[in-house]
This record gives C-alpha cells, sequence and structure tokens, in this order.
C-alpha cells in the first residue's frame, strides 16, 4: 500500500507541473499584435465596427459575392452596419498602406501579413501612411457616406494582389457565431498559387474576382 500511494503521489506531483502552464495562459491578457494601440480587439483579430447596443457583433447588410468572371456585377467586399461616426478599427494587425480620397470618399487601406491588404470606405482616416496599426485600433470614423446601403454602413474589403477575398475569412468562426475570440489567429483565405505549404480552405467561396483598382491602395 505504501508503495502504491507514492507511486499516486508522484504522478500527481507530476500532472500538477503539467496543468500550471496552461492555467497560467489562460489567466495571461491577450494583448493586440502589432503595436497598436486600444481599441476594442483584444487578440489579433477585431470586428472593424460595433453595434451600438453592445452586441457583440456588427450586422452584415451584404456580403461577398464573387463573380464568375472579373467584368461580371457582383460584390467586392461585405458592408457592416453602422451609423456616421462610428469608430472604425482595424481588423488585423499590419501597417497603413493609403490613407486619403478616392473619387470622393475617404479610403483607409492596411498592409497585413502573407501579402494581405484590408480597406475601408467611406472613412474619415485618423492615422497617416506608414503608422503600425493593431487589431482593434481605431483607424478612423465612418463617414456621412456615400452609401451601399440605407441607414449607413462600412464596406470593408480584403485583397491579395488585385485578387478580391472575402473579408470575414479573415476572422475566427467564434467571432462570426458572436462568441468569445480565440486566442489562435484564424487565416482562411487561399494561398496564391505555388506557395509553400498548404491553404487553409476558406470558410467563404473559394472563389476571387481580380478587378482593376479605382485608387493607389
Amino acid at each position: 500500500m505504501a508503495v502504491v500511494l507514492a507511486v499516486v503521489s508522484t504522478v500527481l506531483t507530476w500532472l500538477g507541473w503539467l496543468v500550471r502552464p496552461v492555467e497560467a495562459a489562460v489567466r495571461t491578457p491577450v494583448v493586440p499584435v502589432g503595436g497598436g494601440g486600444g481599441g476594442g480587439g483584444g487578440a489579433d483579430r477585431a470586428w472593424p465596427v460595433m453595434p451600438g447596443d453592445g452586441g457583440r457583433r456588427p450586422v452584415v447588410e451584404r456580403g461577398f459575392d464573387s463573380p464568375a468572371v472579373p467584368w461580371a456585377s457582383g460584390h467586392r467586399g461585405v458592408d457592416l452596419r453602422a451609423g456616421p461616426g462610428a469608430p472604425v478599427r482595424a481588423a488585423a494587425p499590419g501597417r497603413v498602406s493609403y490613407a486619403g480620397q478616392v473619387a470622393g470618399r475617404g479610403v483607409v487601406a492596411i498592409e497585413l501579413a502573407g501579402g494581405l491588404r484590408i480597406t475601408y470606405q467611406p472613412v474619415r482616416a485618423s492615422v497617416a501612411v506608414g503608422d503600425e496599426v493593431g487589431a482593434g485600433q481605431v483607424v478612423g470614423a465612418l463617414d456621412e457616406g456615400p452609401w451601399h446601403c440605407p441607414g449607413g454602413c462600412l464596406h470593408w474589403g480584403l485583397l491579395r494582389g488585385d485578387a478580391y477575398l472575402d473579408p470575414l475569412s479573415l476572422l475566427p468562426l467564434a467571432m462570426l457565431r458572436g462568441g468569445p475570440s480565440r486566442l489562435l489567429p484564424v487565416f482562411g483565405v487561399p494561398l496564391p498559387e505555388g506557395a509553400d505549404g498548404e491553404a487553409d480552405a476558406p470558410r467563404a467561396s473559394p472563389r476571387v474576382s481580380p478587378e482593376p483598382r479605382a485608387g493607389p491602395w
């Protein structure tokens, strides 16, 4: 019996040392990646706008609709419901590559890791080209318009080169469902052909749509 108790005690001690790092990791707060300031992201992903009623996620007024051919109609981004003056935040850490007017609309573009780029419009920028931003950091405010939807919304785009992708593929599934954000980053966007490694399967339409850009972003 003494031998059995000694073995059990040793196993419990070993399990205690194994569990302690996990408990510490759970208690450690997650900070924005990329040197960003304050904001509502917490981890390395954030919704660009949030509802004014304190909800966990904004309403998607119109989703991504990639056309079968580049010249066909479609919707090369998503529209998130928000009112004029609503804070607009970086969805992921990166560097501001454009902040200015394009065809009468305020545009902010942010270069991300992996050759990705997010764009927001219409936005009154509060950042400048070259600024490093973290997920959830405010980069501007929603402008008075023009909008794609009644009542106000932010048009959020995601590109790799000239190919438009679904911006919602940047976010973890828990955020899309309105639950708590997970600690691990999720990039469910297709890699360019010839890239090393395997790409994560996109959660939305795998089609991409090349389209000439209307501005320098």
